[in-house]
């Protein structure tokens, strides 16, 4: 059955789960903000219960492993590291938005691993975000700021690298890739969790983040992905770097400052003009 066959129930049951995952994804900043734990120790408490998750929905470990899974586990695991230094050192919303600039990433990625030509609204799309992120730099004059923001664009590197190994990957499955890269935080990660405060807030976080904001998330994620087309699953998960930075404000009062604030709007608009023109038909 091809997408234009799908039932509209299936597709709006599909969109619904998208918006649920990008929902989930959106309560990193706040959470991470809260833990008093250092980035690596999260990363190995949440990769270890993530990891429980996706082997009780898989029921089985990868039976055959690729070069690009563990590429693309390895560049999960890097995304998420960075991110959650990112946001430990920078506002929420700039590590958010700075890791969406990912598409720019994507375009010289693909073009080098899998020699896919880039057109010329990606050109466009690319200094649009560049523009976007001196923005964001202009607003940050602190050590810890501008660190932050720069893990926060490394970020955005290793999700674009995770995006092109899932592409090269023919018969992709994403939540297998997502599990390898978890099992690998557990394994490496893990240990930076011994001699911090397990306190019972702590641990309900840690399980939240596992079981929800990665678990759950990445499952409906690569459910609803199949059948979703590239540009309403695209605008629908946007609503991750939105959500974000208002649940950290309402609870913590963060804001970012006015330059960031621009910098965000022009990164998400040309993100979402980038979608739009790729979604259209060719000229005949």
């Amino acid at each position: 059955m091809t997408l234009s066959h799908q039932p509209s129930g299936v597709l709006r049951r599909d969109a619904v789960l998208l918006i649920i995952a990008a929902g989930l994804w959106s309560t990193s900043g706040l959470l991470v903000k809260v833990i008093d734990w250092p980035p690596l120790a999260i990363l190995g408490a949440r990769s270890l219960i993530a990891s429980v998750v996706f082997l009780a929905y898989r029921r089985r470990l990868p039976r055959r492993v690729t070069r690009w899974q563990i590429v693309g586990a390895v560049a999960y695991l890097g995304t998420q590291l960075t991110f959650i230094s990112a946001t430990k050192l920078t506002t929420a919303a700039n590590a958010i938005f700075l890791q969406y600039t990912a598409p720019i990433h994507v375009i010289w990625l693909a073009f080098w691993l899998l020699k896919e030509r880039p057109q010329r609204a990606d050109w466009l799309a690319m200094a649009a975000i560049f523009a976007g992120l001196l923005l964001f730099f202009g607003d940050q004059l602190s050590l810890a700021g501008a660190a932050g923001n720069g893990l926060a664009i490394l970020s955005g590197v290793a999700l674009a690298l995770m995006a092109v190994c899932l592409r090269a990957q023919k018969e992709a499955v994403p939540a297998e890739t997502i599990l390898i890269g978890n099992l690998l935080g557990a394994g490496l990660a893990l240990p930076a969790t011994l001699g911090q405060n397990w306190s019972p807030a702590n641990v309900a976080i840690l399980v939240y983040l596992g079981v929800f904001q990665i678990g759950l998330s990445f499952i409906l994620y690569s459910v609803a992905i199949r059948r979703v087309p590239a540009l309403e699953a695209t605008l629908l998960v946007t609503l991750e770097p939105i959500l974000n930075p208002i649940w950290v404000f309402l609870v913590l009062g963060e804001r970012p400052g006015p330059l960031a604030l621009l910098g965000s709007l022009v990164v998400l608009a040309a993100v979402g003009a980038r979608a739009v023109t790729g979604a259209r038909p060719p000229a005949r």
